[in-house]
Parts: C-alpha cells; sequence; structure tokens
C-alpha cells in the first residue's frame, strides 16, 4: 500500500526547501505512517490494519 501511495502521490507533493530536486513520496508516506502510529510500517499490529489503510488513503487524498 505504500508504493501504492507513492506512486499516486508522485509530482503531488508541494515542493519544499530541503528538498531542492523533488520529494520522494514512498518516503513521506512511510515517514507519515510512522510519525502517526509511533512505530515503523514494519512494526504495526495487525489488529490496525483498517485504521492504517484509511490513513494512507486520508494521505493520498491530502498530499502535504
Amino acid at each position: 500500500m505504500i508504493q501504492e501511495a507513492g506512486d499516486y502521490l508522485k509530482n503531488q507533493l508541494p515542493e519544499h526547501p530541503n528538498h531542492p530536486k523533488g520529494r520522494n513520496p514512498y518516503a513521506h508516506v512511510a515517514l507519515a505512517v510512522k510519525e502517526e502510529f509511533n512505530v515503523t510500517y514494519k512494526e504495526i499490529s495487525d489488529e490496525k490494519f483498517d485504521e492504517v489503510v484509511k490513513y494512507i488513503e486520508f494521505l493520498k487524498q491530502n498530499p502535504s
């Protein structure tokens, strides 16, 4: 799902001065998930699967 979301967000993330060559949408999604759930995506429990899916969909609809 992170890869799919990254594919979707290619060239959609706003420019940022820390990323003069453009932002990495895959890293953006992975970092946002990590910040939201306080663990890496690999460490999120299976019970939170639906919650993670909803959050990734939110990220796709709200590129920032």
